[in-house]
């Protein structure tokens, strides 16, 4: 049974998913930042660098929300960015952000199913994602999207959540992730279920050698799995 945000609800976790995000959005940059104690924009940079060589001019952003994961990118010096998400509430915020940063006429933020993606198959040069395939509500259909329009040789990166195996550091982490999170989303955010959801999520998430192994079966080609801070999050690369 596939975890979603709100348990009584009637409505797919793809729907579910967009209410909750459109709740949570004005807080949602300044929670991200606070309860990855700033390490998610570490995490961002290092997961970018896997991309210096390639040197992609046409970037896709899959599953934007507010636009960090792009604003990242743009050290690459591409010549356009697209991000989509499924969030109207999201997406209103990061436009904002590129207005203000100037770099809307580089940064474009569309609505759009990640599960469903409006372009031709082979436009993009590389694809981001930064936990965001954690809620899909069809994994596989999300990933071959992100494959079909990625051009033959792209690249795609993908930061998303794991679960730590470290005897030391897996109970503190499950105890920040279940008790501390929640209480701390509760206080700043509309949606409390939304921080019970995260690690719920996160626990449900095929992650590791599980993950890639979906990549190749998808047809991703040398993919690959790199734990970052104690295997509290893990970064995917593969290239089409």
């Amino acid at each position: 049974m596939a975890v979603v945000p709100y348990k009584d609800d009637a409505a797919g976790k793809k729907m579910q998913v967009a209410r909750m995000f459109d709740t949570i959005s004005g807080n949602y940059d300044f929670l991200n930042h606070f309860l990855s104690f700033g390490i998610d924009i570490h995490w961002r940079k290092k997961a970018i660098k896997q991309l210096q060589e390639s040197k992609p001019q046409l970037i896709l952003d899959v599953a934007t929300g507010t636009g960090d994961f792009a604003l990242q990118a743009l050290s690459l010096k591409p010549t356009k960015i697209i991000g989509v998400d499924i969030s109207e509430g999201m997406l209103e915020i990061g436009r904002k952000k590129m207005i203000e940063k100037g770099v809307s006429d580089i940064i474009e933020m569309r609505t759009a199913d990640s599960e469903s993606l409006p372009f031709e198959e082979g436009k993009f040069d590389a694809i981001i994602v930064a936990f965001g395939v954690r809620n899909f509500e069809n994994l596989n259909r999300g990933l071959a999207e992100m494959l079909r329009v990625l051009k033959p040789g792209g690249k795609v990166v993908i930061v998303e959540f794991s679960k730590p195996t470290s005897a030391i550091i897996k109970p503190l982490y499950q105890f920040y992730f279940r008790f501390i999170t929640p209480a701390i989303g509760k206080l700043f955010s509309k949606d409390a279920r939304a921080y019970e959801y995260l690690p719920e999520s996160v626990n449900a998430f095929p992650d590791g050698i599980a993950f890639t192994a979906i990549l190749d079966q998808l047809g991703y080609k040398n993919t690959s799995c790199k734990p970052l801070t104690f295997g509290i999050s893990s970064l995917y690369t593969g290239t089409k």
